[in-house]
């Protein structure tokens, strides 16, 4: 087991994979940071309370911090956002050249599954329900810890 868990390690150091985290609910994105890090990550988290903030970064647009070129990122994205919902989000990123590039992950309470379809074809890679207890919950980001841990991401510039 020691042997899996420096693999484990060496595969979470290895991979310089900025996680963007697109949750208006601050203790459900303080927890997937915490349980991620419990997982092994010691990778960069960025944080976003709404849709807006998100595109803005990613497509470079404001006065807020911007996407740098040539790193890899990853998308944990919530559907129920202000300013502009989740499913949005991942239609724009979807419908960009470039940015479509993103693996986006929708981690969110609804289980609706015309949410869920609608989100596939859309596009996202992973469609995750937050588990409304607590414990459920932890697990589900641990697990999805273990899933990010063997999944390769491209670089924005469209390098591996």
């Amino acid at each position: 087991m020691e042997g899996i868990m420096e693999k484990k390690e060496e595969i979470v150091k290895k991979e310089e994979v900025i996680i963007i985290i697109a949750e208006d609910d601050q203790g459900h994105a303080s927890l997937i940071v915490k349980n991620l890090e419990r997982a092994g990550f010691r990778n960069s988290f960025l944080h976003f309370k709404n849709g807006q903030e998100v595109l803005d970064f990613l497509f470079q647009r404001g006065k807020g911090p911007h996407r740098v070129s040539g790193k890899a990122y990853l998308l944990l994205l919530d559907i129920r956002m202000p300013r502009v919902d989740g499913v949005e989000v991942l239609r724009q990123i979807k419908d960009d050249p470039e940015l479509c590039k993103i693996p986006v992950i929708m981690v969110t309470t609804t289980d609706d599954p015309r949410e869920v379809e609608n989100c596939h074809k859309v596009g996202c890679s992973v469609y995750i329900t937050k588990p409304v207890d607590y414990d459920k919950f932890v697990d589900a980001i641990r697990k999805l810890g273990l899933f990010l841990t063997v999944v390769r991401v491209p670089k924005i510039n469209g390098e591996t």
